[in-house]
């Protein structure tokens, strides 16, 4: 009889270490994304992706505490704490937050030298756990594109070149020698300006990572959004130029030399390149209601569906103001 009760104990031992195992496996299990889903805006990524709106809520890189990870509701409320690191380049699905992570917490600093380097992580969604390292190299510029982040990778060997890493952090390549950026995401396709040959616009297909030209031109960072190219026209002094994609019909819809800028709805956010009148502005999409906000020099323009937000050049000072009823300027300390 104790030789059957040793048995049955032997056997709930064996069982309940296999069931605590799978417990362990399918709570850490990865979640794949169903299709080609894009992680953030190619506005928010161009200005170093300080904040990615997801079903409702703000990830965003928190000025006031070493731009850490934080969360807020669209209007500025409720926030919360994810990461004590300082963020940018931030994407978001339904299960992770992903983001290039500063090695060695410092406020408004990301480069590419060796005491200044950035590495990809992924992150659960609500924060908690720690971050999974997917990238230990210096890395900008992520984009997620399905179960994919495509990215800036730096080393020894290359410089920099075009990455891109499973979320899992398998299968991590080099796609292109080339540095491309790959902020404008659209479905499976990347969009991005040639560097070196030429500044034609391409397309590129991330189910083989193969491109075609699009658009031939003098463009630099280009915007997707619907069936309009956005860009800086470099033949027109960066001046800001939308062309239809469905007859190649280029308009130009800035006057003015642009340094950086956003496109978000029928919105434009811009920051005018101007010696004596710097400003950041505001301009329809069509060309018309040209708005300045604030005067100065200004960067990292990001967008949520509520506020647009923006930095001081010199000071680093964090702005913010009205998407929809732009023009009252407030500083943001959240």
């Amino acid at each position: 009889m104790k030789k059957i009760w040793k048995w049955l104990l032997f056997v709930l031992v064996i069982l309940l270490a296999a069931g605590c195992v799978f417990l362990y496996r399918y709570i850490n299990r990865i979640r794949y994304n169903d299709g080609y889903v894009n992680g953030n805006t190619a506005g928010n990524l161009y200005n170093e992706g300080y904040f990615c709106e997801k079903d409702g809520i703000v990830y965003f890189a928190n000025p006031a505490d070493n731009y850490c990870l934080y969360s807020m509701n669209p209007d500025g409320t409720n926030i919360k704490k994810l990461e004590d690191q300082s963020v940018s380049y931030i994407n978001v699905d339904d299960h992770y937050i992903y983001y290039c992570k500063l090695k060695g917490k410092s406020a408004d600093s990301f480069s590419f030298l060796p005491v200044n380097t950035n590495s990809l992580c992924r992150l659960d969604i609500d924060g908690k756990g720690k971050p999974e390292i997917l990238d230990d190299d210096p890395c900008m510029y992520a984009s997620l594109v399905g179960n994919y982040l495509y990215y800036l990778h730096y080393d020894t060997t290359d410089a920099t070149t075009l990455y891109k890493v499973k979320i899992d952090g398998k299968e991590k390549e080099q796609v292109e020698k080339q540095s491309y950026f790959t902020a404008s995401t659209d479905g499976q396709y990347i969009y991005y300006n040639g560097l070196t040959d030429n500044h034609n616009i391409y397309e590129m297909d991330t189910s083989n990572d193969h491109a075609k030209v699009i658009y031939e031109g003098n463009c630099w960072m280009p915007v997707k959004d619907g069936n309009n190219l956005y860009f800086m026209d470099c033949e027109n002094d960066y001046r800001i130029a939308k062309v239809d994609l469905t007859n190649g019909e280029k308009t130009l819809v800035t006057d003015c030399r642009v340094d950086c800028y956003n496109v978000t709805g029928d919105k434009i956010f811009f920051q005018k390149n101007d010696k004596t009148n710097p400003a950041i502005c505001c301009i329809n999409t069509d060309g018309s209601n040209y708005q300045e906000l604030k005067e100065g020099n200004y960067t990292a323009i990001n967008v949520t569906s509520t506020y647009v937000y923006f930095k001081d050049f010199t000071t680093k000072t964090p702005y913010y103001t009205s998407v929809a009823a732009p023009g009252n300027v407030q500083i943001f300390n959240p």
